[in-house]
């Protein structure tokens, strides 16, 4: 399935057992109710979905429910996130085998590269098979910074085809438009900078709290597609409380309990990450609960 570049791509969750054995039929019953609002394309075993705490035969399994479920509905992109490039090159080679539509790529984990070691691997991911790639850029999480400059230098390669922006700087969107003109389709990846994002050129985003909050993720969207900005920017303030939960070191204990508030999943996340507790949880809860308390209409598209 070709990719469209375009729209809502949830970061999805991975639902897991009480025992922490990987739950297939609730990550997938997770999944529907995201299609169901309307999303554009699905990102499974991203960080949000805890790729590195999966197994090797644990992401084939998924992948390939994930794929055979959604059946080109939608296009289903992965998360590469592995300790080493030989790591990530098998893992894109096999992602391919198992049907998925197109990679989202991150630099190499634990070591911080250089430019040059981080644009190595990125070219020996796309060399591992014919996926286009997303290039996921995030330094305030992953301390590896891709640069404007060095998506000028990354621009020979038909497979690197968008970049998800988290580098917290949406002055990045500007500089990389100017720099590469149209050659990058550009995805906001912070959930609190989208509506700044999407003003400056973004064209598609990559959202945490869609898992918890579909329909109206979708209703902010659609407004701004329809130019309809007043109403968004009223639709965004309600949102972004929540959507701060997306840029803590915690955000996937965070999303999950937002998810499970709200009837999807569990908050239920594998360690080292642990559930959270005391004055923490309840501020977390207050700030969920007040938004659920005094959602928009989703109707009002």
């Amino acid at each position: 399935m070709t990719v469209s570049w375009h729209g809502v791509f949830p970061a999805a969750c991975t639902q897991f057992h009480a025992d922490f054995s990987l739950d297939i039929p609730g990550t997938l019953k997770h999944v529907d109710a995201m299609l169901a609002a309307g999303v554009h394309g699905m990102i499974m075993m991203g960080s949000v979905g805890e790729n590195t705490t999966l197994e090797w035969s644990e992401k084939c399994d998924l992948l390939r429910a994930t794929v055979q479920h959604i059946g080109k509905k939608v296009p289903v992109l992965v998360g590469v996130a592995e300790y080493t490039t030989a790591q990530a090159c098998r893992w894109a080679a096999e992602s391919q085998k198992l049907g998925a539509d197109g990679l989202m790529v991150l630099p190499a984990m634990v070591y911080k590269s250089d430019a040059r070691e981080t644009m190595a691997h990125f070219r020996s991911v796309a060399k591992a098979g014919d996926l286009p790639i997303m290039i996921y850029n995030n330094p305030p999480a992953y301390k590896v910074d891709v640069t404007p400059e060095m998506f000028v230098e990354l621009a020979d390669e038909p497979k690197f085809a968008c970049i998800k922006e988290s580098s917290d700087n949406p002055r990045r969107i500007t500089d990389i438009i100017n720099l590469t003109g149209d050659r990058y389709k550009i995805f906001a990846g912070v959930d609190d900078l989208f509506l700044e994002c999407v003003l400056l050129g973004a064209v598609g985003w990559i959202s945490g709290l869609v898992n918890a909050f579909p329909a109206e993720n979708r209703l902010i969207w659609d407004l701004v597609q329809a130019d309809r900005w007043k109403e968004a920017l009223a639709i965004y303030r309600w949102y972004t409380p929540l959507l701060h939960l997306d840029t803590h070191v915690k955000l996937v204990q965070y999303i999950k309990l937002a998810s499970a508030e709200c009837g999807f999943g569990t908050e239920l996340t594998r360690p080292p990450r642990l559930p959270l507790v005391g004055t923490e949880r309840e501020e977390v809860l207050a700030v969920i609960r007040r938004a659920i308390a005094t959602r928009p209409r989703a109707s009002g598209k």
